[in-house]
Order: structure tokens, then C-alpha cells, then sequence
């Protein structure tokens, strides 16, 4: 979602511009790989990452039979270093990754807090999903293969229609996105994934080894923005942008203000 990549890229350059540091933001550049190649090439110095996305997708380590974040972390940060010379500047406290939700008054009614909760109901239920969860080894599959349940069926389709079905009762549940402002528009419960079968996409932002060495200061700044965030408080922050159509650099200076982390 590259509202909440705007949002961060903002939060990163009024902390550091708070402490003195002149900074850019460069929106837009593309996804991961444009980004991650940026900032090895030196054309920018930090973006936010992901910890599922750096772990798969930027060091092509293979799956696991279950998802531990700190596994997943460590890997991740031994790897970037190990490969590329990227270090972890600091890791922000919530995650974007995929769940399952279903209805919140649903869930209330039927006692479903966390998908283990659904074994008794999945037969009957069918599920939306978008076009890479459901054939991914990281995602219905794996539900599947963890939980030992399957759904009754799936329909796969683009994330906006599978928003709206949910909304409208034509699916029961759908693999939605943690910090997704869908989920508080539409009244939507995330369940727990108690038996960790999804990866862990914990926000992180990176920079070069390079960069870290010549700038501790600049480090040190970064890692006051340690575990600030919760998925709750992402979730808020881009309501505000699609919803209340507030600029991102707007957004991030009010969370920041309200912190105490930068000055009035």
C-alpha cells in the first residue's frame, strides 16, 4: 500500500529534519526491488521494508513450515548484511501482512477470535481471496496445511471487489491486509493467526551499512521511532490518507507531534 510507504517516508524525514538533517523524499519510485536497488546504489539512503518481503523475495530463502517472526527477522537482518551490506535501522512495532477477517458482529456472535476458532465453521463458509493467496505456499495452502481445515470455497479476485464482497455478504471471509482501512470501514475482525502459518511482515527500515557507519547520529534518531507504531495505529494513520484525504507529510507530522518526538 503505498500511501503507508508515504506516510513513513515522511515520519523518517521530519524526525531526521527535527534533529537538524536536510532530507528528500523521493515518492513513487516503484516497488520493492526499484527501491531496494535505490538505496544499494546509494540514490537514496532508507526506505521502509518488510521483514516476509526481505526474507522471500530480496534473499529468495524458502519457506517455512511455520512462520516465527523472530526467526524471520534474524534471517532477514543476518542476510542483508551478509548479501548486500543493508542493515536494519530500526523496526517500527506493527505488521502488513495478509489475514484471514471475517464480520466483526460474526465474530462476536460466534465466539471466532483467532482462524483456529473456525474449524467448526470453515466447511461452510467460502472465503474471497485475492489473485496470489490462493494458489501461494504462503497463503490459503499453508492455512490449509496448518490449520487442518478447509474452507468450503474460494473465490479469487482483485482486492477492491474482494473488499466489497465481504461488505456485501458475499463471501464470509476474505485474506485481507492488517493495516487496510477497509477493515474498520467495513466493520471487519482480523483473526489471530495463533498457529503462525502466514509470514510475518513486521515494517523495518533499512539502510547500508555504509551509511550507518558514517552517520550514528542519524542511526540513533532512526531508532526513536523503535516500536512507535502499532497495526492499529498504521491502520488510523491511512484512514486519515484514504479516507480523510489529509496529506501524508500532514499525517506523519501530527503522529510525531502527538509522540512527543519532534518539537511544535
Amino acid at each position: 500500500m503505498f500511501q503507508e510507504s508515504y506516510i513513513l517516508a515522511h515520519m523518517t524525514s521530519l524526525l531526521l529534519e527535527d534533529s537538524g538533517y536536510k532530507t528528500e523524499v523521493k515518492e513513487g519510485l516503484g516497488g520493492t526491488f526499484v527501491n531496494y536497488e535505490a538505496l544499494k546504489q546509494g540514490q537514496i539512503n532508507a526506505y521502509v521494508e518488510y521483514t516476509g518481503t526481505a526474507y522471500s523475495q530480496i534473499l529468495k530463502k524458502p519457506a517455512l513450515d511455520v512462520w516465527e517472526p523472530t526467526v524471520v527477522y534474524e534471517e532477514a537482518k543476518e542476510g542483508l548484511l551478509e548479501q548486500d551490506g543493508v542493515v536494519i535501522a530500526n523496526i517500527l512495532g506493527f505488521e502488513d501482512a495478509y489475514a484471514i477477517a471475517v464480520k466483526e458482529d460474526w465474530a462476536e456472535a460466534n465466539n471466532v477470535s483467532k482462524i483456529s476458532d473456525l474449524e467448526a465453521y470453515a466447511p461452510e463458509m467460502t472465503i474471497g481471496v485475492d489473485p496470489e493467496f490462493a494458489s501461494r505456499e504462503d497463503g490459503l495452502p499453508q492455512i490449509e496445511k496448518v490449520y487442518g481445515f478447509e474452507f468450503m470455497e474460494y473465490k479469487q479476485t482483485v482486492a477492491t471487489i474482494m473488499y466489497e464482497a465481504i461488505k456485501n455478504d458475499e463471501v464470509d471471509a476474505i485474506s485481507a491486509y492488517t493495516t487496510d482501512t477497509r477493515n474498520d470501514l467495513f466493520d471487519l475482525k482480523i483473526l489471530t493467526d495463533d498457529k503462525n502459518a502466514l509470514p510475518p511482515y513486521h515494517a523495518i527500515t533499512i539502510v547500508t551499512k555504509e551509511f550507518a557507519d558514517e552517520n550514528p547520529d542519524v542511526m540513533n534518531v532512526l531508532h526513536n521511532l523503535d516500536a512507535k507504531i502499532n497495526q492499529d495505529t498504521m491502520r488510523s494513520l491511512n484512514y486519515k490518507y484514504d479516507v480523510d484525504k489529509m496529506e501524508a507529510r500532514d499525517i506523519a507530522r501530527e503522529f510525531l507531534l502527538e509522540k512527543g518526538l519532534i518539537g511544535g
